[in-house]
């Protein structure tokens, strides 16, 4: 069975609605062949990563850059699992209350930097989720986690 890892940082009700319909997505039963796995980003580690075979991120974008618990997840992870992580799968989602570019510019670079492999194209929200915003939350776990089936 894959293991997707859903790495986040979901400290508003705004990001929470849209982790949920990020998770309804990853979890839906005709993606039986994926584990997901849910991490918060201050305390997922690198053998989290090193155990999964996709990740998605999700992060709000504070003051122009990703969050702090997302920077310290990638800070924590960066070196044990640069090499061994090469060409991952992976998707995010940025949830903003104005701007969401330098919080995407900023995982972008790190994301190059592991040479991850983008799966899915970023979905930034900003201001409240709207129905069309949830079901592309919804269809990001989706897509992310059927790539990772057999």
């Amino acid at each position: 069975m894959s293991r997707l890892l859903i790495v986040h940082h979901t400290p508003s009700p705004h990001l929470a609605a849209m982790l949920d319909a990020v998770l309804l997505g990853a979890n839906d039963p005709e993606l039986a062949g994926v584990e997901v796995v849910r991490e918060p980003a201050l305390s997922a580690t690198a053998s989290d990563v090193l155990a999964a075979d996709g990740i998605l991120l999700g992060t709000p974008a504070n003051l122009g850059y990703m969050s702090g618990a997302l920077k310290h997840f990638f800070d924590t992870i960066y070196y044990p699992c640069q090499d061994a992580t090469r060409t991952l799968p992976y998707g995010y989602y940025v949830h903003g209350n104005q701007g969401t570019e330098g919080a995407t510019r900023a995982i972008d670079n790190v994301v190059s930097g592991l040479g991850w492999q983008r799966v899915a194209s970023p979905l930034t929200v900003n201001g409240q989720p709207s129905k069309a915003d949830l079901d592309a939350c919804w269809e990001l776990g989706a897509t992310v986690a059927a790539g990772l089936l057999p």
